[in-house]
Formats: structure tokens, C-alpha cells, sequence
């Protein structure tokens, strides 16, 4: 069993949510990465679905907003959440959960300088993809 592995199974047994969460994460790399437009695309879907202050929170230097599973819904779509869950293991509800409180910190360590640029956190989701997939 690998280091990863040992983390996620003690985080699991003392945090059910910590488990899906871990489990979540590399799908989510995953899905953020390939977005059509990268991290700006999906600022873009954020501000068309209505939750532009939301997401101006997590990139800008102050307080996060929090987002709710059902603001989320029909901002990322069927589409995404579907494969979300297929690559987490996890239902759409739980995937949906669970982003409601991954998202803003994430996105908030990809835009460090305060912008969501083209490529802002490759590096930072390229070192975290190859880690996870070493699991």
C-alpha cells in the first residue's frame, strides 16, 4: 500500500467525507484540466450560470463565498457531474457535496495572484495529477 493509500485510509476511517473527497480529487484535477478554456472557461460557465460574485470570491484575495450542491447543479451541468461521479466512484448528490466545499479552496490555490489566466495552476493540477496517479 502505497503513502497516498495509507493517508486516504486513515482519513477515511475517522471522516467518512474525507474519504469521498480523496476519492473526488482526482477526478476533479482531471476534469479541470481538460476543461474546454481552462480555468477562465469555467469562470465563464460560473458568471453565465449566475454565481460570478461566488467565483470572483474564491479567485480574488478576499473571503470565500460558499456555494450550495443545488447552485451548483446547473452551473456545471449533467454532463460534468456524470463524469465526475464515474471517475469518483461517488453519486452525483455526493459529488455535488463534496465540490460545494473542494471547490472554492481549490480554485482559490490555483489563482494565487488574485486571476484566472489561461494555464494559471497547470503546473500546480500537473504535480497534483501525477502524485494521485500514483496512488
Amino acid at each position: 500500500m502505497g503513502l497516498l493509500d495509507s493517508i486516504v485510509s486513515a482519513m477515511g476511517a475517522q471522516n467518512p467525507q474525507a474519504a469521498e473527497q480523496a476519492a473526488l480529487l482526482p477526478a476533479l484535477v482531471e476534469q479541470v484540466k481538460a476543461y474546454p478554456g481552462g480555468l477562465p472557461g469555467l469562470v465563464e460557465r460560473f458568471q453565465q450560470g449566475g454565481l460570478g460574485e461566488v467565483i470572483a470570491s474564491w479567485i480574488s484575495t478576499q473571503q470565500n463565498l460558499p456555494v450550495t450542491p443545488e447552485q451548483l447543479r446547473p452551473v456545471l451541468g449533467e454532463d460534468l457531474v456524470g463524469r465526475l461521479a464515474q471517475g469518483s466512484g461517488l453519486d452525483a448528490d455526493s459529488v455535488l457535496s463534496n465540490l460545494s466545499i473542494m471547490l472554492p479552496s481549490l480554485v482559490d490555490q490555483l489563482t494565487p495572484g488574485g486571476q484566472a489566466e489561461q494555464g494559471a495552476g497547470a503546473s500546480m493540477l500537473g504535480s497534483l495529477a501525477g502524485m494521485l496517479g500514483k496512488r
